[in-house]
């Protein structure tokens, strides 16, 4: 299931209200799909991870807001995405209802029921604002090099690098530490599971590769601490 494509979580008790708010989603064209209690909301999120979660009304005046801390807290949580959206729909305006809903994890917070224009106009303002995090999350860039974890995609002064998997794999790990020297043990073990790292030479080899695809702007990089390892710059 693609991000475009993922889900938004309507949990609403008042299933006339939440069909209402899931049907005018799927007219804009979204994915939507309701549910109106927290089990199906868990079982529902373990399937189909959520592009952002509108809680409404679940019976229980705190139910709402023991929900959202759940989910906030992910290393309880499983089910849910890290950082998935949520916008809560209070039962009233009150600044106190408010700020508790804020205070627990909400992006966002408006009046239970709300106009679906404003509740539009929110989800995509949140959905951005999450979008925008993921492209720079997934973006590594040191000087003129730039990693697309996602792609896998290696530029430098935008020019594409064809890199082999194991030139990538390599790249990758001394990149997310650049200043760090990584032992060669380290690297044969961790990268590609050499049991006996001391019989080898194919990181030598890689990186001698990897340094000559990276140095074609003058630039240097790959740098042999001898008899230790290497390090990014």
């Amino acid at each position: 299931m693609t991000a475009a494509r993922q889900p938004i979580l309507v949990i609403e008790a008042d299933a006339d209200l939440g069909r209402d708010i899931a049907d005018q989603l799927l007219a804009d064209s979204y994915s939507a799909q309701l549910v109106t209690n927290v089990q199906e909301a868990t079982l529902f999120a373990q399937q189909h991870p959520p592009a952002a979660v509108v809680i409404g009304s679940l019976g229980l005046p705190r139910a709402p807001l023991v929900l959202l801390r759940h989910i906030r807290r992910t290393h309880d949580a499983p089910a849910w995405p890290a950082n998935v959206p949520v916008i809560m729909l209070t039962e009233s305006a009150r600044q106190t209802d408010v700020l508790r809903a804020f205070d627990a994890g909400a992006d966002d917070v408006l009046t239970r029921p709300p106009t679906y224009l404003e509740l539009r106009a929110r989800l995509r303002a949140v959905l951005r604002r999450t979008n925008a995090q993921h492209a720079s999350d997934r973006l590594l860039c040191i000087r003129s090099l730039a990693i697309d974890t996602a792609s896998r995609e290696v530029t430098i002064n935008d020019r594409a690098l064809d890199l082999r998997r194991r030139e990538y794999d390599l790249l990758l790990r001394l990149a997310s530490e650049p200043r760090r020297v990584f032992h060669k043990r380290e690297l044969l073990i961790n990268l590609w599971g050499y049991p006996d790292p001391g019989t080898t030479r194919t990181l030598d080899s890689h990186a001698s590769r990897l340094r000559r695809k990276l140095s074609g702007n003058g630039e240097r990089w790959i740098i042999n601490v001898r008899g230790v390892g290497y390090r990014l710059i």
